[in-house]
């Protein structure tokens, strides 16, 4: 999951991306840590009502690579709507990923 280059400096790390380091490298899989990027700095999901996530998301990530034919994975820590993986994930589709999966460290429970 894409961090804003503002979050970013913000964190100093992008947890999900160390996450999806530890997995490429223990599964042997490829990783490509900057194929896709944030190109907003939209404000944390976390702070919004769950109608109002995807509409803050809409437009929030690109893909630069050529992934036609490709399956990927897209790795997040934590999962509460899918807002922000559903955003990835159209992105990823629209260069031509064949196959997405989201594999989350946890999964919010709903109310």
């Amino acid at each position: 999951m894409p961090l804003h280059p503002a979050r970013l400096k913000e964190r100093g790390f992008n947890q999900a991306q160390e996450i999806a380091r530890q997995v490429a490298r223990r599964l042997a899989i490829p990783l490509d840590a900057h194929a896709c990027r944030r190109l907003r700095d939209t404000p944390p999901q976390a702070t919004l009502k769950l109608k109002k996530r995807a509409a803050n998301l809409r437009g929030a990530f690109s893909c630069d690579l050529d992934l036609s034919g490709k399956r990927v994975a897209l790795i997040d820590d934590v999962m509460t709507t899918g807002a922000s993986l559903h955003a990835l994930a159209q992105a990823v589709r629209a260069k031509g990923a064949t196959q997405v999966e989201a594999w989350v460290v946890a999964r919010t429970l709903p109310h």
